[in-house]
């Protein structure tokens, strides 16, 4: 079998993860496409140890173990993701990871633009006002 079959579908499989992270909304989704591309990765790995076994007198199957160490890698990475992102679902209610700018707990988004749009002029002067109100309640309790 020729080298480019799985280097051409791996190609492919990291491209398609890559439009993934970029384009999805959903963390889970971007985790998933994440697993795609060291999917290729690993096709990648061993593709190239099998083409390069076949030239070298020893074979020590370095690529296949690199992958066995990625696939390892791999799982705790999405073990953790998950974990993150489900407490972050309790927390928040959604996984969009436009809604999850703000991490710290108890903090309020200031928005720096008034209702009239990004060009209000009294829209610093809002966000101080809430910033305030915020800084006195949490002296009070």
């Amino acid at each position: 079998m020729h080298l480019a079959y799985p280097a051409v579908l791996a190609v492919l499989l990291f491209c398609t993860g890559l439009y993934g992270v970029l384009a999805r909304r959903n963390a889970i989704l971007v985790l998933m496409s994440v697993e795609l591309m060291l999917n290729a990765v690993n096709l990648n790995l061993v593709a190239f140890d099998v083409w390069l076994s076949r030239t070298a007198e020893e074979t020590l199957h370095s690529g296949q173990a690199l992958t066995l160490f990625t696939i390892a890698v791999a799982a705790a990475e999405i073990g953790i993701g998950l974990a993150i992102v489900l407490a972050v679902h309790r927390n928040r209610g959604t996984a969009d990871i436009d809604k999850l700018r703000d991490t710290a707990e108890g903090h309020e988004v200031l928005d720096a633009d008034g209702p009239d749009g990004p060009g209000d002029p009294h829209s610093g002067a809002r966000a101080a006002e809430q910033a305030g109100r915020a800084g006195k309640s949490e002296a009070t309790a």
